[in-house]
């Protein structure tokens, strides 16, 4: 069986929080702060065997960033065949992009306890906020998740 869960942040205007409740009622929200996430990911159950965590950057418009890498103590990388979510993503004409290159704020960290608690099962989607997301491209993400 495959258990999936789809991770977000807290916050009613947050994109990611509305994206993750559109996809499933077997979603995750993490506080906004660096303290809130790592306690909020020790106290998650690790019997799932993929997570999809979404992160908002606001520098995005029309398109997504898929991350390989989160930095912290250590590089951790995410075990996920990236490549073929892109594609996904490509097929109903979201544009996207794999980056190797780690952000360094509140998203980074909780990938990076992600990936070490889920054995790298775990990928960032980083996409716009809410005022850069379109209704098409919210819709689109729901349904590719879905």
């Amino acid at each position: 069986m495959n258990r999936k869960l789809y991770i977000g942040f807290k916050g009613k205007n947050n994109a990611s929080c509305i994206l993750v409740k559109n996809i499933s009622k077997d979603s995750y929200l993490l506080t906004n702060s660096f303290n809130g996430v790592k306690r909020d990911i020790e106290a998650l159950n690790s019997s799932y065997d993929c997570i999809v965590l979404f992160g908002i950057d606001k520098n995005l418009k029309d398109t997504v960033r898929i991350e390989k890498v989160a930095e912290k103590d250590t590089k951790e990388i995410s075990a996920l065949n990236l490549e073929r979510i892109s594609a996904q993503l490509d097929a109903i004409g979201i544009s996207n992009y794999v980056s190797d290159k780690p952000t360094h704020y509140l998203c980074n960290e909780a990938y990076w306890y992600l990936l070490r608690k889920f054995k790298g099962n775990v990928v960032l989607i980083h996409i716009p906020s809410i005022k850069n997301i379109s209704e098409n491209l919210m819709e689109s993400l729901s349904i590719v998740f879905r």
